[in-house]
């Protein structure tokens, strides 16, 4: 059992939910009025549990091998929407980036890699045993 064989969408927010249970994740104050990336135009719209989300989706992303900060702006990155001139791909915010991965490599999910971070065995297992929880609860209802 691994986090692919669950969608997206039902496993980021469910390890969001174990990240909120882990008291070396906390949002910074202020943080539900930073923007996502320059281009946006507001913060998120779910300011409350964006900084668990974001964690748990960088945990998803680095799940495969190691990624580094810059590749991870390009991945949370979006379009500019400039009228006067075409659209063009903008970089996501790295401080965010960063600062959620900072939190993670306290907590013992993420660690140091020579390029970028990777998981640790802590981190892996919270995916996995999170992916074979839905799978279970999935087959139960079906």
């Amino acid at each position: 059992m691994n986090i692919y064989d669950v969608q997206a969408s039902e496993l980021i927010p469910a390890v969001a939910d174990k990240l909120k249970e882990i008291k070396q994740i906390t949002a910074p104050e202020g943080a539900m009025f930073w923007k996502t990336g320059w281009f946006k135009e507001f913060p998120p719209e779910d300011a409350e549990n964006f900084w668990f989300i974001r964690g748990a989706s960088l945990l998803r992303k680095l799940y495969r091998k190691p990624i580094g900060v810059n590749r991870l702006k390009k991945q949370y990155g979006g379009r500019t929407s400039n009228i006067v001139h075409l659209a063009h791909s903008a970089k996501g915010s790295g401080a965010i980036i960063r600062r959620v991965l900072q939190q993670l490599e306290q907590a013992g999910l993420v660690q140091k890699a020579p390029k970028g971070r990777e998981l640790t065995n802590k981190g892996r297992s919270l995916l996995d045993k999170t992916a074979a929880e839905l799978q279970r609860s999935e087959t139960a209802t079906a």
